[in-house]
């Protein structure tokens, strides 16, 4: 077992270090086009591609980490470059969770090389869970998966919403309910393969922030997928159903829901990412206080400025061991007793907008401006405490989970 450390080994360093230039020489230059834009930074995936960022290997090489710092301190940089020019690069890697969380090893190995493509034809893939009328209430699901015998296929029909990557991408993993009876635990998760008829892309969100990442609506219609692109498999699904029946008559173990263990998987990377856009903003507002004269001296003499950036750096340190902890536990297979997963993308979701919102005060009248980036950061920011369980929902599952009630 790994020993919990602070301190980066040197294969740690050179890597984020190597992230850190693609984020400030490729990334960053691109920021403001693309948020203008409002469209998939392709040439920047690519770039990204070609030098071996965006590929099954590098994100292989992280998420096996045996400290749990790979992802985190990799989410970190890129997103310190701009959050949604590394959405769009990270976006396919919550749908590859969703397969490593949920299948066996020939669907891992069958369908995440897919979704990556290589570097001359790449592909993209699209994690669809949330629906217009299930977010955080992924009980009210609506969409179906129903199984046919006779031609061993599962038929989608439903319609899923807020899809990074939805309609654009290769391969798509849908969750879908296969007992309604069972609520969240009636759920399945299903590889939809390129071209298959009945898939179209909906609505495509215009958003406040993270705008050079595609969201959109996924609509299924009548979606005939092979019984192999059932996550786990048809056997493994149809114990897990008994078990909950079983559950739900005399009450005992927990049972796995498809979404919720995606989730789980992700949180620290979302806080990472967090951390990622909050020192960036920081960075920029620190050096704009040293810079920016007011009354004859830089505006950082003055106390109520240098405050405020004592407490910016402190929260992004705090939020940044938080997600460390919580990234060495999940890979040293240590439970989440207090939900440290939740604890750490709540504070860090929560520290990202609280900082850019600092900065932006910081520089005045040209932190409103898109002149500076903090702008930008400060819209990226909103999103953190919404996707993958709003801050609401961290706070409930840590409460839940810290006084095992039923809180509501």
């Amino acid at each position: 077992m790994a020993e919990f450390t602070l301190e980066l080994n040197e294969d740690q360093k050179q890597v984020r270090d190597w992230l850190h230039g693609f984020a400030a020489d490729v990334i960053r230059p691109a920021a403001s086009e693309w948020d203008e834009r409002e469209e998939t930074p392709w040439p920047v995936i690519q770039e990204a591609a070609k030098v071996g960022i965006y590929s099954l290997d590098f994100y292989a090489q992280q998420f096996f980490d045996p400290t749990g710092l790979g992802i985190p301190v990799a989410m970190e940089e890129l997103f310190w470059g701009d959050a949604g020019i590394a959405l769009s690069i990270v976006g396919t890697g919550l749908a590859a969770v969703g397969v490593l969380a949920n299948g066996t090893e020939e669907q891992i190995g069958t369908w995440i090389p897919q979704m990556y493509g290589d570097a001359n034809d790449v592909k993209l893939a699209a994690f669809c869970s949330s629906e217009p009328d299930a977010g955080s209430d992924v009980a009210s699901m609506r969409t179906r998966a129903v199984y046919d015998a006779a031609t061993d296929e599962w038929v989608l029909n439903g319609t899923k919403t807020w899809a990074t990557n939805g309609g654009i991408a290769n391969v798509h993993v849908v969750v879908a309910v296969v007992d309604a009876e069972l609520g969240s635990k009636g759920h399945a998760s299903f590889i939809v393969p390129p071209g298959t008829p009945g898939l179209s892309q909906g609505q495509k969100f215009k958003k406040h922030g993270i705008r050079a990442s595609h969201t959109a609506e996924v609509v299924l219609e009548d979606v005939r997928v092979p019984g192999h692109c059932l996550l786990g498999g048809k056997e493994k699904l149809d114990e897990r159903l008994a078990r909950a029946r079983e559950r739900a008559k005399s009450g005992g173990e927990r049972v796995k829901n498809a979404a919720m263990a995606t989730f789980e998987a992700s949180r620290p990377a979302v806080g990472a990412m967090a951390v990622g856009t909050a020192r960036a903003a920081y960075e920029v507002a620190l050096d704009y206080a040293k810079t920016r004269t007011q009354f004859g001296r830089p505006i950082i003499d003055n106390q109520g400025i240098a405050f405020q950036l004592a407490d910016m750096r402190t929260r992004i340190d705090a939020a940044r061991l938080l997600v460390w902890r919580a990234s060495w536990m999940a890979t040293t297979n240590k439970p989440f007793t207090s939900a440290e997963g939740s604890m750490s993308k709540l504070y860090a979701s929560e520290t990202a907008k609280q900082v850019t919102a600092q900065a932006v005060q910081i520089l005045g009248g040209n932190g409103f401006t898109r002149e500076y980036p903090v702008e930008r950061m400060h819209r990226d920011a909103a999103i953190y405490t919404i996707f993958e369980g709003t801050s609401e929902i961290q706070r409930l599952v840590i409460a839940r989970t810290l006084s095992g009630m039923p809180i509501r």
